[in-house]
Order: structure tokens, then C-alpha cells, then sequence
């Protein structure tokens, strides 16, 4: 029988929290993990990452002979008992670190996860890539919140974005929505592609 997790992975050192809480096979390699995490979070999937648990390092393509293969590590392998965690850190320069926490190790797959993976809940839209990492993010709030307080910063943004008619207002409000169907949408397409994906281990994932 198909082990399924429950996980919830939370971006670190920004406020408010951004969330999500997803499920995904219990024995799903690192490197799909890292599939899900890019499209559950909202990422771009642009920049380097890697997974850390205690002292190891798992890399695409390991540097020294200190770092592993997360092509070759299965999360179940990792994390065995709920609240165990790791970490996982995307854009080196941005240094946007994630704490991924196991919150039920026997979830049990309902008709509204209709794929191996599925998001239930999250809060709060992905910061934008490349834009500063934590620091640049909260700065970008209050941007936004207070455009008459920020005048040139705003107008900066605006370019940047290419909408100089932006209402700061409805800026705000979408970077506070998360739309969990969106995500489950996308992690269907993400399903059909990856199960002809060749693993790199014999075993089956599901």
C-alpha cells in the first residue's frame, strides 16, 4: 500500500509567514520533491537549491564528495517520525531557506488529491525571484502598504513590473491570496509529466 505524507514547508525570517501544507509520496526522491516544492511555493524553479538534513548536503549535481545525490535519497529515508524536518535553501545569492516539516507520516489520500501530489492550504503568494531575499521581500511590502512613504522605491517597482498603473491596493491583496486549486491544477500537469519520467532507482515510487 502507497504511503503518503503530509508536509508543511514554511519560508523562514520573512513576515507574515508563507505557507504551505501538501502531500506527497512517502517515498518520492529529493529531486521531485524539489519539482513540488517549486510549484506548490510558486517559485520559477530558475536558481540553484539544495536539501539539507543534519550536517548532509543533497545537490543536483554534487560538488565535493561531502555532498549527496538527491536524485538517489528518498524522503522517507530522511524523515521517519512526524515533526522531523529539513532544510531546504533555493537561490544561493536570495538565500530563500524553507523548513520542511513531516506532519503526518499515514496521511490518508482523499478524492481532493486526485494526483501523488496535492496542496491543502497555504498562506500568502511566493515573494518574487530575485528580489532581494527576506530583506528585499519585507522592504517590498511596505513598498506597497505605504506607496506615499516610498514614493520612488514605488515607482521603481512599478517599472520594474511593467504595470505604471498598478493600484497598490490590489498589489497588496494579491500577494495576500493563495489559491490552493491553482496549484493543484498545475500539479496535474506536473503528475502526467513525471510519471513517464524515468527514475533513477529501480523501485517504483507509485
Amino acid at each position: 500500500m502507497n504511503k503518503f505524507y503530509q508536509l508543511k514547508i514554511t519560508l523562514k525570517d520573512v513576515s507574515p509567514p508563507i505557507w504551505r501544507s501538501f502531500v506527497v509520496p512517502a517515498s518520492i526522491t529529493l529531486d521531485r520533491l524539489h519539482d513540488v516544492i517549486q510549484i506548490v511555493m510558486g517559485w520559477e524553479d530558475c536558481h540553484l537549491h539544495s536539501f539539507k538534513f543534519k550536517k548532509t548536503i543533497w545537490l543536483e549535481e554534487p560538488k565535493s564528495a561531502d555532498d549527496e545525490d538527491e536524485a538517489l535519497t528518498r524522503l522517507n529515508e530522511l524523515l521517519k517520525k512526524s515533526g522531523n524536518s529539513l532544510i531546504y535553501n533555493y537561490d544561493f545569492s536570495d538565500a530563500w531557506v524553507h523548513e520542511i516539516v513531516l506532519e503526518n507520516k499515514n496521511f490518508i489520500k482523499e478524492d481532493a488529491i486526485p494526483t501523488p501530489f496535492g496542496c491543502i492550504e497555504g498562506r500568502m503568494r511566493c515573494p518574487m525571484e530575485d528580489s532581494g531575499g527576506p530583506a528585499g521581500h519585507m522592504h517590498l511590502l511596505d513598498i506597497i502598504s505605504e506607496p506615499h512613504k516610498n514614493k520612488e522605491d514605488f515607482e521603481a517597482l512599478l517599472d520594474f513590473i511593467e504595470q505604471p498603473d498598478a493600484d497598490p491596493q490590489k498589489m497588496m491583496e494579491h500577494l495576500y491570496t493563495f489559491d490552493s486549486d491553482e496549484v493543484n491544477a498545475a500539479l496535474v500537469l506536473y503528475a502526467r509529466w513525471s510519471r513517464d519520467r524515468p527514475l533513477p532507482l529501480a523501485e517504483e515510487m507509485y
